[in-house]
């Protein structure tokens, strides 16, 4: 069960990252082709959380002006180009749950703080899906086009990114290449 709880929470996330990316809030591809160097610059989350974070804001910021350039946006798109932006702004990382707190709980109260969170989650979510709509409707049939390449090109990036990540912690993909099914787990 607890696979389950962890592979929904993968998803979800996955679809929030998603979004996020179509505004250009998440680390863009590289222009270079692909090498060991690829990913130079993009520190994992341990460390210092305080330098991570500002890189991650900087980055953000710069994401942001190439999208907001790359689109063109008129002076009456920019209303619902910052109410967009502000949407997908991550905000604060909310605190992991205390391990001790939790191993008190029963494992019903355990699942039910982990809905809890799903669901504050999933609200944050349709916030920024509504502020997409309004976003994109304003946009010209060129732009939603450059808006939808975009986000293809980023959502397939990350993708293959938590593939990745997956496949270094022993979990995902078998050696064909082929994600497991549940059947496979006896």
């Amino acid at each position: 069960m607890k696979t389950l709880q962890k592979k929904f929470c993968i998803a979800l996330v996955s679809v929030s990252l998603g979004l996020a990316v179509s505004a250009g809030n998440v680390v863009a591809q590289s222009s270079a082709p692909p090498s060991a160097s690829a990913h130079a610059g993009h520190e994992k989350p341990h460390g210092d959380p305080g330098k991570w974070a500002e890189k991650m804001k900087e980055r953000m910021a710069k994401h942001q002006a190439e999208l907001h350039d790359k689109l063109k946006i008129t002076a009456a798109q920019e209303p619902a180009w910052k109410t967009f932006v502000e949407a997908m702004n991550p905000g604060t990382m909310p605190a992991r749950p205390d391990r001790k707190e939790m191993e008190k709980l029963t494992t019903p109260e355990r699942m039910e703080k982990s809905l809890e969170k799903m669901k504050e989650h999933l609200a944050k979510m349709q916030t920024r899906l509504t502020a997409l709509k309004t976003f994109y409707a304003v946009l010209t049939p060129e732009q939603q086009k450059i808006f939808d390449e975009r986000h293809k090109r980023m959502a397939s990036h990350m993708r293959d990114r938590m593939d990745k990540r997956m496949g270094e912690h022993g979990h995902g993909m078998h050696k064909d290449g082929e994600r497991p099914s549940m059947m496979d787990k006896k």
